[in-house]
């Protein structure tokens, strides 16, 4: 239980205020074992909704201290949030659709489509894939990138370079955001 607890847990505060993804986790995770990282995809899915819904929530009921808190999350900006808010008041949720294959957070997907009123059951259904399918790519190419192309390195240098690809990843992301 404890992998999947981590996921879930993971899943729900990477979706309110944490800021490194729960494909962290999965990821080193498929380095031992693909099918287990896979099932751990669905814990951080089940983690994530329940944020979601936390963050959705918060944004119908007060907006502003919602968007306060986000303000205050690494890599989130106020020209972000705005961009985001122009997208749901545009698209509804399916904007949350391209959010996090775009490297922008859900959690404010969340905050604004509660705030502009959508259905959070439709706002749900498009979450699924919306976050499942990212999770779902993070792990299967690091399972082929790491035990199919480096397989022939031992495990504890497949997860050096795992963990210095993702600390690459977030310098950028961090530079970009």
């Amino acid at each position: 239980m404890g992998l999947k607890l981590t996921a879930l847990i993971w899943g729900l505060a990477e979706a309110t205020f944490f800021f490194i993804v729960p494909d962290v986790l999965l990821t080193f995770v498929c380095l031992k074992d693909r099918r287990q990282a896979t099932r751990l995809c669905f814990w951080a899915l089940g983690g994530a909704l329940a944020g979601g819904v936390i963050m959705f929530t918060w944004g119908a009921i007060q907006k502003d201290s919602a968007v306060h808190l986000l303000e205050h999350v690494p890599a989130i900006s106020q020209p972000l949030i705005e961009e985001i808010d122009h997208q749901v008041k545009t698209h509804g949720a399916m904007a949350t659709l391209a959010g996090p294959l775009a490297g922008k957070p859900y959690k404010v997907y969340a905050v604004q489509a509660g705030a502009a009123g959508v259905s959070l059951p439709v706002f749900l259904l498009i979450s699924i894939p919306a976050r499942l399918l990212r999770f779902l790519l993070a792990t299967w190419a690091s399972s082929v990138i790491f035990n199919g192309i480096f397989r022939t390195m031992g495990p504890g240098k497949r997860q050096l370079l795992l963990c210095c690809a993702w600390i690459a990843f977030y310098f950028w992301f961090f530079s970009i955001m």
